[in-house]
């Protein structure tokens, strides 16, 4: 149901290392040219007492203080599902959460980061082969984004993460859910990516705390395809060395951009105008970057 136009809406992000987020002004700028007021604020385990451990507090302070909801990013989009009422199905099949709607004092659990994926990929990498993909982290945001590339048409999805029991149970869950395809833990990330047509990076390596390259660069040549759901840096050091490898690049931007945009309208039960959410930010990025 829409909110009314005069009440300033509460959401935010709730996660470690966000304070480079653009979740703030996606949020912001867009309720502002719909006409609504939206505050949005970034809890950081960083700066506060207890770190990652304190999820439950923070998630009991900001219900109680009125919030219509928040997002979650790393490291709760796993370790919030206990904490939460009911959720929807793809957050249940994805075992994974990025956004909780506070509504009639019930916690409600979605997963906008699927999706926000496959319209990045749809738009950023038109006709890219998807015979064979490797999946290169299996966390939670890696779950939305290996769901999201079977949903594109994925015949077979190869998944390493370093832990390797979490890579099986990905794999084990998604067969379930996609008994028609092939997918597979992999015991190197080696063998996930040769042969495949293209990489999907969803661990965080190559953020600005945590720079390197999650898979060596002697197997990024084309016709792979490489993409990635890191955004800060928008360049990394995995798409700079795919992209001078000679690969097609897909950066994170477009993921951030739309699961933003689903999120949005859960939270405020508008539809955003996603194009002008995606304007928004390459602007910014360009300023930044200037």
């Amino acid at each position: 149901m829409p909110h009314s136009q005069s009440k300033v809406l509460h959401t935010g992000l709730i996660g470690s290392g966000i304070q480079l987020s653009s979740s703030p002004a996606l949020h912001i700028d867009e309720a502002r040219a719909l006409g609504l007021q939206v505050d949005y604020e970034l809890v950081d385990f960083d700066q506060i007492a207890g770190g990652a451990t304190a999820l439950a507090r923070v998630l009991d302070d900001v219900q109680a203080r009125g919030y219509v909801g928040v997002n979650v990013t790393f490291p709760a989009k796993q370790a919030v599902i206990p904490l939460l009422d009911e959720l929807s199905h793809e957050a249940r099949a994805l075992n994974a959460v990025n956004t909780i709607v506070f509504r009639d004092g019930k916690r409600y659990g979605h997963n906008t980061d699927w999706w926000g994926f496959a319209e990045s990929f749809r738009r950023g990498l038109p006709g890219a082969r998807l015979q064979r993909v490797a999946l290169v982290g299996a966390g939670g945001a890696g779950a939305a984004v290996g769901y999201a590339a079977i949903e594109l048409g994925a015949n077979e999805l190869r998944i390493f993460d370093l832990d390797h029991d979490r890579a099986r149970e990905l794999a084990e869950r998604l067969c379930v859910l996609f008994p028609d395809r092939k997918v597979v833990a992999t015991g190197s990330v080696e063998e996930a990516v040769r042969g495949s047509d293209g990489i999907i990076h969803a661990s965080p390596v190559g953020m600005l705390k945590l720079p390197g390259l999650p898979v060596p660069a002697e197997l990024l040549k084309p016709p792979m395809w490489v993409a990635d759901i890191v955004y800060v840096p928008l360049e990394t050091e995995l798409l700079r060395t795919a992209a001078r490898n000679g690969c097609r690049v897909l950066p994170g931007n477009g993921m951030a951009v739309f699961q933003a945009a689903m999120a949005f309208e859960l939270f405020v039960g508008r539809k955003p105008d996603a194009e002008r959410m995606l304007a928004g930010f390459r602007s910014k990025a360009a300023v930044a970057a200037a």
